[in-house]
């Protein structure tokens, strides 16, 4: 008997849950040293708290509050901390090009706002400027990587990077998301993609101009789909 295409996604949207909750359950438990490390590190580097909060934007629109390793120094013009650069410090680099600040957001996997694969949680204030096709993104779960993490991270365009988390909502499944995981490997490893050009981390979106669309290469292989004050950049 033949699957019709809406149910196929629940049953694989039900078994990706599954494995997020497996997954990040046992990723906690085995890097609880790495964590406990990188919370003392944070401690005494930029002092407290260690944690960073912020409301993101999950699945279907609803907000959520993402944690994650504080990375940056609070604002303060009196002593020049006033962009991204000046309020991120060298261990605050190496956290960031090494993804060891986004440890705490498992946390977000096992409560069921995000996922291990899924589209970068973005600001509550991005919401009225997606597209109606950019806003399909929030179909599912966001992640913890994702497609445009892959292709370019930070270096990628708001629209290609959009482009692609489409192309991830259309065509997801298992095989992608094995792919997606070994690829975000590879990228931390070689720390690439870590901020766009000319910014310490990533530049606000303020919604993309008419006729906007990304370059051909968001294109997935074998598919017709192309794809407050905050902490710094969003990844």
């Amino acid at each position: 008997m033949t699957i019709e295409g809406p149910r196929r996604s629940v049953q694989s949207d039900c078994a990706k849950r599954v494995i997020d909750v497996v997954a990040a359950a046992v990723l906690l438990a085995l890097l609880a040293p790495v964590i406990a490390t990188v919370a003392l590190l944070v401690a005494v580097g930029l002092g407290r708290p260690v944690l960073f909060r912020q409301c993101r934007i999950g699945r279907h629109g609803a907000p959520f509050e993402l944690v994650k390793f504080r990375t940056m120094r609070p604002p303060d013009p009196r002593h020049g901390l006033v962009d991204d650069a000046d309020r991120l410090t060298p261990l605050a680099n190496w956290l960031r090009s090494t993804s060891l600040d986004e440890l705490p957001t498992l946390w977000n996997v096992l409560r069921g706002d995000m996922s291990l694969v899924g589209p970068r949680p973005l600001l509550p204030a991005y919401l009225p400027r997606y597209s109606p096709r950019q806003a399909r993104r929030h179909e599912v779960r966001p992640g913890v990587t994702g497609l445009a993490q892959v292709r370019g991270r930070n270096g990628l365009s708001w629209e290609t990077k959009f482009d692609l988390d489409v192309a991830y909502v259309d065509t997801r499944c298992l095989k992608l998301d094995l792919s997606i995981l070994a690829g975000t490997v590879r990228t931390v490893l070689r720390r690439e993609g870590i901020s766009a050009a000319g910014v310490a981390t990533a530049p606000e979106f303020l919604g993309s101009p008419v006729g906007a669309t990304a370059s051909p290469d968001t294109v997935l292989p074998g598919h017709r789909t192309v794809v407050t004050p905050q902490q710094g950049g969003l990844r």
